[in-house]
């Protein structure tokens, strides 16, 4: 079987060449299967599969669309214009369940604010 021609790496600008026509070793990219941080497992073996999916889906149609930490400071904002998230309220760190009421539409800006005080709360772990 005849083989086929070197490519270039698929990752922009990079011009070293492949034989399977993907990526060279240095952009090789992880295995769509696994998950960047091992000790956290796949988002399927934390809580995160397709029924997280079609609720995820349902909280966002039951909120309108919008982001609720904007819409308490007044503020109207689709969740879809920067990205969205569906946070729980009460982290599952700290004790909250996948329940409808535990759970809201947030626009990236406010997920991440809040992701940082919720990280400044567990450092290294423990609460601070």
């Amino acid at each position: 079987m005849p083989v086929s021609a070197p490519k270039p790496c698929r990752h922009h600008g990079c011009g070293q060449l492949v034989s399977d026509g993907s990526y060279c070793p240095a952009h090789k990219r992880p295995d769509p299967g696994s998950f960047s941080d091992p000790s956290r497992g796949t988002r399927h073996e934390r809580g995160y599969g397709s029924k997280w999916d079609k609720l995820r889906a349902w909280i966002l149609k039951r909120d309108n669309g919008l982001c609720q930490e904007c819409l308490r400071n007044g503020r109207l904002t689709p969740v879809g214009q920067f990205s969205y998230f569906c946070d729980h309220i009460k982290p599952k760190e700290e004790g909250g369940s996948d329940d409808e009421s535990n759970l809201e539409a947030l626009c990236k800006p406010c997920h991440t604010a809040k992701t940082d005080r919720e990280k400044n709360r567990w450092r290294g772990g423990s609460k601070v």
